[in-house]
């Protein structure tokens, strides 16, 4: 079984979480069993213990963000006890990139990250992909680790005192030292109306960002096409496409209250609108570890349940504009 070592920054612990719950399949399979700074007892030594458990690990997940490369003890502590361990062939480092960041030219910059392409999980429409995505690339590893071989799923009756007999000899040295117990143990989060307002206007911009770089992009790669973009307000911007000249899709997008929700980001077929009327509505919603955007459905036909992140609720509304042009 190989020992997986969580390095993370606080800020980060509920992708640490999540994570960990999709890694739940090689546990069961007796593949890996993982370890966080979150398992250490009141009255431990804090610093002795982290070292011990790298030092011991075959496997080490480095979570990836701007407050990971900022942490002093996740960078020049964990982060560089890591890569000394992998450069001597004594663990395998995994960088995980959780959130967006300029980490190609550290240390880990050189090593394959997940999830593929090195594609942030935050930045993913469906977080439940990129989590999966992380988990295929550490079974590689753990499997390759354990000489190819995949442990079965332990079954209800697994466990008996009668099996425990038919163990080899050499099994109980073998044994591991920690005990084991349940991966389910996040908390509840709960996230206020502050928290919400913010995470809507963060989405706002990076839908701002997301239209402006893509219309950009339109532009350059079709030359028949012209891209005008316009910031009207702080909280509102619209685009238009021309195509030769004649103007082929246009939309406005207002983030504020409208009668569906208390504050919702509006997209609007009519580039004059300033949240008066809209097609489409992103509201914030949470459940009990993480915000999404959640799609009203009205126009896009998009799936009311689904969670979307920033980049997904971007690109739905993309596809709403584009789609008159293509």
């Amino acid at each position: 079984m190989a020992r997986l070592f969580f390095s993370y920054s606080h800020d980060d612990e509920s992708y640490r979480d999540q994570l960990e719950k999709h890694l739940s399949m090689l546990k069961n399979q007796k593949l890996i069993d993982s370890w966080h700074d979150r398992r250490i007892e009141a009255g431990s030594s804090i610093d002795g213990l982290i070292e011990a458990e790298l030092d011991r690990a075959d496997i080490i997940l480095l979570l990836i963000s701007a407050s990971f490369l900022a942490s002093t003890y996740c960078y020049s502590k964990e982060m560089a006890r890591a890569i000394e361990r992998h450069n001597l062939g004594e663990a395998v480092v995994i960088p995980v990139i959780v959130r967006p960041c300029d980490w190609h030219p550290a240390p880990f910059g050189g090593l394959l990250a997940a999830p593929r392409d090195g594609k942030a999980i935050s930045t993913w429409p469906n977080y439940d992909e990129a989590y999966a995505d992380v988990a295929r690339q550490v079974r590689t590893v753990a499997e390759r680790l354990a000489g190819g071989k995949t442990a079965p799923a332990l079954s209800a009756g697994a466990g008996t005192a009668s099996q425990a007999g038919s163990a080899s000899p050499g099994a109980a040295s073998a044994a591991s030292p920690w005990e084991p117990r349940s991966s389910n143990l996040a908390l509840r989060k709960e996230f206020s109306d502050l928290d919400k307002d913010a995470f809507l206007q963060d989405s706002f911009s990076y839908v701002r960002r997301f239209f402006k770089a893509s219309m950009e992009e339109l532009e350059k790669r079709n030359k028949d096409i012209k891209a005008v973009f316009g910031e009207i307000d702080a909280q509102t911007f619209n685009a238009m496409l021309y195509k030769h000249g004649k103007k082929v899709a246009e939309c406005s997008v207002h983030c504020g209250g409208n009668g569906f929700s208390r504050a919702s980001i509006a997209f609007s077929f009519d580039a004059s609108s300033r949240g008066n009327s809209m097609n489409e509505s992103l509201s914030v919603d949470a459940d009990n570890q993480i915000m999404y955007l959640r799609s009203m459905g009205m126009f896009s036909g998009g799936d009311r349940a689904s969670k979307l992140s920033q980049e997904g609720g971007a690109e739905l509304l993309w596809e709403m504009f584009i789609e008159r042009l293509q």
